[in-house]
């Protein structure tokens, strides 16, 4: 079981970095547990759900409950009154990191982004990108300096995942878990079983 109490919001950002399909197990997590959704996705967002992915655009709008375009950035959630926990970025990328770091509002998910850092909510990024130079890292700074937390989609082991998709649950669980949700089917560190060998 998922639980989450009524009536709370969450913004979901999609970009053009691979990993399409974190994106689209949050929307999913977030509707069994019951918040309301509200997704912007880029431009580049829309090509990479081409090549990653067989959901078609209607089918991907389908998974949140308010879709805003990129565009528009007069909407609900360009404004710090709009009362949500905060915006997960999955996957983020590096130009979307670039511009959350630099203040850029150019498009309507860097605004959202912009104005959950001001209101001191819960902004984490799901940068997916590898390997890293120092203008990366420096923007990964700037961003955590701000509030924002950088979560890079690093796959847990310890779990015995069977599959990709259990990756992808259980790192989108974690990410989730960030804003105070309660995810109880997911899977957890339960503590060294036995001693290693010669130790007691």
């Amino acid at each position: 079981m998922q639980h989450a109490s009524g009536g709370q919001r969450i913004i979901v950002g999609i970009t053009g970095a691979t990993g399409f399909t974190y994106g689209v197990a949050a929307l999913r997590i977030l509707r069994a547990l019951g918040l309301e959704t509200h997704l912007v996705v880029t431009r580049a967002g829309e090509l990479t759900r081409e090549y990653e992915s067989r959901l078609t655009r209607a089918e991907l709008r389908a998974l949140a409950d308010v879709v805003h375009p990129i565009s528009d950035v007069g909407a609900l959630i360009s404004s710090g009154s709009f009362r949500t926990l905060g915006m997960l970025v999955a996957p983020c990328s590096v130009r979307t990191l670039s511009d959350i770091a630099s203040g850029s509002t150019a498009n309507l998910l860097t605004r959202a982004a912009d104005v959950v850092l001001k209101e001191r909510r819960r902004l984490v990024l799901m940068v997916r990108e590898t390997p890293l130079h120092l203008g990366h890292l420096r923007s990964m700074v700037a961003v955590t300096e701000m509030g924002g937390v950088i979560f890079p989609p690093v796959p847990a082991f310890y779990t015995n995942p069977q599959s990709i998709d259990d990756i992808v649950q259980q790192t989108v669980g974690r990410a989730l878990e960030l804003f105070g949700l309660e995810i109880e089917s997911l899977p957890r560190w339960a503590g060294r079983r036995t001693a290693p060998a010669g130790e007691e």
